[in-house]
């Protein structure tokens, strides 16, 4: 049986990063007697409220929920196929919500952008209090919106699990294997088109 401190994943990366980027991963399989304290929610959620922001509009929004809450099973209920086996394990769960428009009517174009950035800046910051983040599209959108009694120009457009990594083996096979599987990317010469 594995040990979850020796679920440790490493890149095979063409440059060396800080440790902090080199060791995240995403796992589906989490301690679901692990606890996540009011101190480390509040530092991810700050992580991802100073991350940037276009024009410093910030339209980003969250809703985070530790296991065993009511928000929490608002969350898991809205989970869609192969996310809903496995995230209900997780310590707590944070929905990204996009502000699609200001109070005015008026488009905030970067909202995408900025969730983004602030779903890695919390990413990150996870990372460094000894947490695991995985980060989910498979999202029943109007059902969270319904669950939470969002305003119409607030849309959830993801779910976050962050939680203790657990042993592989009490998710499903197929589930298991991607679990340890080798990490990949794409070779850096082709993500980058022009490097001058």
């Amino acid at each position: 049986m594995t040990n979850a401190t020796t679920l440790t994943r490493s890149t095979d990366s063409s440059q060396p990063l800080v440790p902090l980027l080199e060791e995240r991963w995403s796992p589906r399989s989490y301690d679901e007697t692990a606890t996540i304290s009011d101190e480390q929610l509040d530092a991810v959620l700050e992580a991802a409220r100073w991350a940037p922001s276009a024009m410093n509009l910030q339209p980003r929004r969250f809703v985070a929920a530790r296991r065993g809450t009511d928000a929490f099973r608002k969350i898991t209920d809205n989970l869609l196929g192969f996310n809903a086996g496995w995230a209900f394990r997780a310590s707590a769960l944070v929905v990204g919500i996009l502000e699609t428009t200001n109070e005015q009517g008026e488009p905030l174009r970067y909202a995408e952008y900025d969730l983004g950035q602030s779903l890695a800046a919390l990413t990150v910051q996870a990372h460094a209090e000894g947490l695991h983040v995985h980060q989910m599209a498979g999202i029943d959108a109007a059902g969270l919106a319904a669950a939470f009694d969002l305003p119409e120009r607030f849309v959830p457009f993801t779910v976050t699990a962050i939680g203790t990594v657990a042993d592989p083996s009490q998710l499903e096979e197929k589930a298991a294997e991607r679990e340890v599987a080798p990490r990949t990317r794409i070779a850096l010469d082709e993500v980058v088109l022009v490097k001058e």
